[in-house]
């Protein structure tokens, strides 16, 4: 998620490396799209399709869209007019939003059809890279059970940012020999050193206290070491095949090998420290609340965040092993690069683990732009 995101990424990534609508038609045709915005067009290489040529338009549940979108204008109206919503004129300006995000405040997330509406009487899709299919992972938000003091079975502590020493941070190595203790450093104690591991790796977490309360905690930082995906190691071990491995793999190995789970974790020598988030949400990109299933971490050089995305992918770990589904691009991440890639979030708890865990699937999508958006289109030289 946000900043830890940044640096790790997707549970794929970093356990293998690593590895019919009422409005009218959009028109359509090859060549190099342009938008015709203030100092100058700028070319983006697409074809635009209309919402009829999307497979499964109709059928998905566009109000859970509709919430994603909405945490999108949070940041939108804390934004000037005229700043731009990515880092080109592709998906307009701040002004061309707002505008959109006040016909969306009166849309709840059960209102199927009046969400649909909205985003076909107010909104253009675009082909990204057409005809070419990415790979998409998945993320989730772990959650851990865990307690203010130490005991017998809460043991192991998540680490607030240390004071930076002259000599820099110690690794994981030292750290798991005890570098830190005894220096109130500890934010709380967990019950699972796994799934203490496993929050590092996606930056942000829950954890359910003693009492039932829970938490939410969040990056803070790194000490500065190089990370190392241990699944690689794994691999290299025969353990399993890069198609093979995955969370649940690592997990596994290390469970049934608890004299060597430490000595697995210390290759990889970057430790993460945490604080305590205000509130339990997880966050992406720009501080925007994350919906389970319906945001997706992006390129931002390719997707501007913020934008709504027409995702179809096989080979998902769901019923029927594919999605046909409107997602918004909310999140960033260190491997996902590309004009097609893309890392969806999948919640919290144990199904949401299982299912970002062994995520790999292929597929495209269509980024939804604002009509107001004046695009021309110019011929290939």
């Amino acid at each position: 998620m946000a900043g830890m995101r940044g640096f790790l990424v997707s549970v794929a990534a970093a356990v293998l490396l690593a590895s019919c609508a009422s409005t009218p038609p959009v028109p359509t045709g090859e060549g190099a799209l342009t938008t015709g915005r203030p100092g100058g067009p700028v070319p983006i290489d697409r074809i635009t399709p209309d919402f009829r040529s999307l497979t499964g338009w109709g059928e998905d549940h566009h109000g859970e869209a509709m919430a994603a979108l909405q945490n999108t204008c949070v940041w939108v109206r804390s934004q000037s007019p005229d700043a731009l919503v990515g880092k080109t004129p592709v998906a307009g300006r701040v002004a061309d939003w707002r505008p959109l995000c006040d016909k969306a405040r009166g849309i709840g997330v059960n209102d199927v059809e009046g969400a649909r509406l909205f985003f076909e009487a107010n909104f253009k899709p675009v082909a990204l890279s057409p005809g070419e299919e990415g790979l998409f992972t998945g993320y989730y938000e772990p959650e851990l059970r865990g307690s203010w003091k130490r005991s017998a079975r809460y043991n192991t502590p998540l680490y607030r940012v240390p004071p930076k020493p002259k000599n820099g941070y110690p690794d994981r190595a030292a750290i798991a020999r005890g570098a830190l203790a005894g220096k109130g450093l500890e934010l709380l104690w967990v019950d699972d050193p796994i799934s203490a591991f496993f929050l590092e790796i996606q930056g942000s977490g829950r954890v359910v206290m003693e009492d039932g309360s829970v938490v939410g905690v969040g990056y803070a930082g790194k000490n500065g070491h190089s990370y190392f995906p241990v699944g690689r190691r794994l691999i290299d071990m025969g353990v399993a095949t890069p198609d093979q491995m995955s969370l649940q793999v690592i997990r596994a190995w290390m469970t049934e090998h608890p004299d060597q789970q430490q000595a697995l974790m210390n290759l990889n020598p970057s430790v993460v420290f945490f604080t305590l988030r205000k509130d339990g949400g997880a966050r992406g990109a720009r501080n925007m609340e994350l919906t389970p299933g319906r945001s997706l971490a992006v390129d931002p050089s390719h997707v501007p965040l913020g934008v709504p995305l027409w995702l179809e992918a096989t080979n998902v770990p769901v019923a029927g092993g594919q999605i046909k589904r409107l997602v918004v691009a909310q999140d960033t991440g260190g491997a996902i690069r590309g004009p097609v890639r893309g890392d969806l979030f999948w919640g919290h708890g144990p199904g949401a683990e299982q299912g970002a865990g062994v995520m790999k699937a292929r597929g495209r999508y269509f980024m939804l732009v604002p009509r107001t958006i004046a695009y021309a289109t110019a011929a290939k030289p």
